[in-house]
């Protein structure tokens, strides 16, 4: 087990991310709605890196993620913290798809809700037939859109099956699917299971203990992309998990 931060870091990165957010709901509010679609993309890319450099956090990327010049692709990832959303949006900003009880998250939730985020309830099977036909208006407006196909999140040491209804969206709209495992490695190489957001901890207990990380790592490893031509929903849901597995060095 690393040794964790100082009480005296801990606090200099909340008053730091406590003005980070601050700021960012000023950009939200007052910024955002007048600006053109790159131009959001831009910004909201420049605030998610300002929150990984406050929180110290490491993004290191692997692989080529999709250039901000090409349009309707649709990101799956691993899941594993809170943290995923917002290392993904400093690399490339994308328009995520989240479980409806993201919208409540204090602070979070209301940024999610201004960054357009859709939100889908997993419990009612008729409001995933109303979110694909919105990704794929979605994606053959030009956007980037990200899922999470596990449905859940992990401590990083496992990958659950994917669920792959979601995938019918880039096949309607002919999108390329681009798999990106995403990984929270210590200095020894194992997982850093301190910034897993998962089990029965809540929002604020998950991010005292990243915020109690001395040198935190996020390893965002962008695969190949997937054309959906010749592909039905189950073979390229399989695809893209074997290719994620592949990369964490889990069981595929």
């Amino acid at each position: 087990m690393e040794k964790p931060s100082s009480p005296i870091t801990r606090i200099f990165r909340v008053i730091r991310i406590v003005l980070h957010m601050f700021n960012g709901m000023l950009i939200a509010t007052l910024l955002l709605p007048r600006l053109s679609a790159r131009q959001r993309d831009r910004v909201i890319s420049r605030w998610a890196r300002g929150l990984m450099q406050v929180m110290n956090i490491r993004v290191v990327v692997k692989g080529s993620p999709p250039h901000p010049d090409i349009a309707s692709a649709m990101l799956v990832g691993n899941h594993v913290s809170w943290v995923d959303i917002h290392a993904l949006n400093s690399v490339r900003t994308v328009r995520f798809i989240a479980k409806s009880e993201v919208r409540d998250w204090p602070v979070f939730g209301w940024f999610a809700r201004k960054v357009n985020t859709f939100f889908i309830d997993r419990q009612r099977k008729q409001d995933t037939s109303r979110m694909v036909a919105e990704a794929v208006s979605s994606l053959q407006a030009g956007d980037c859109l990200c899922y999470f196909p596990e449905g859940t999140t992990t401590d990083g040491t496992e990958l659950k099956p994917f669920k792959g209804s979601l995938m019918q969206a880039a096949i309607d709209a002919d999108s390329m699917v681009w798999p990106v495992a995403i990984r929270y490695p210590r200095e020894d190489g194992s997982a850093n299971t301190e910034m897993a957001y998962w089990g029965d901890i809540t929002l604020m207990q998950s991010i005292a203990k990243v915020l109690a990380c001395r040198k935190p790592v996020v390893e965002l490893d962008f695969a190949p992309p997937i054309s959906p031509a010749g592909h039905d929903r189950r073979s390229l849901t399989l695809q893209a998990r074997q290719a994620i597995a592949s990369r964490l060095d889990l069981a595929g």
